[in-house]
């Protein structure tokens, strides 16, 4: 069985765009647990282990998420672990809320190799901020549903004495 590339890949790094092995744990263990020693996967198994529907996985390439993703002769794709480390990324990326454009650019960042670190910094520090600010309102609404819950514990305790 032959694979060809669909695109080519201009990645310096990592597939998750940033400088793998660094000691920093940027790319975490993925959603579920893959096949020990395989190199390529198919669509389906990449659902599974990712719990992204194939719908989702050709829209991602589709819309330039994912665009290297390799091919067998007959046109099925074949992903690689490095293709998973990438929607390991993306997955934690669409968890902090960033829009899909702007992971779009920055998978077109990535692509362009290293002379976007900078924008890749910029952008990520962007996001980072934004989802900063939103932990800190989670913070405060999480307070104030504390602060009911006890009221009502309270409450339910005084009643049960009487």
């Amino acid at each position: 069985m032959t694979v060809t590339q669909s695109g080519p890949v201009t990645d310096q790094g990592d597939a998750a765009g940033g400088l793998r092995g660094n000691g920093r744990g940027c790319v975490e263990a993925e959603w579920r647990p893959r096949p020990a020693g395989r190199d390529h996967y198919t669509i389906s198994e990449v659902s599974g282990i990712t719990g992204l529907s194939a719908h989702t996985l050709r829209w991602y390439e589709r819309i330039g998420l994912m665009p290297h993703v390799d091919r067998t002769h007959t046109g099925q794709r074949r992903f690689t672990p490095r293709d998973l480390d990438w929607l390991n990324l993306v997955g934690k990326l669409r968890l902090t809320g960033m829009p899909v454009a702007d992971m779009v650019r920055y998978a077109e960042l990535v692509r362009a190799g290293e002379s976007t670190f900078t924008e890749r910094e910029r952008l990520l520090t962007a996001h980072r901020e934004d989802v900063r600010r939103r932990i800190a309102e989670l913070q405060g609404t999480l307070t104030v549903l504390d602060c009911k819950i006890d009221i009502y514990a309270d409450a339910r305790r005084a009643s049960e004495r009487f």
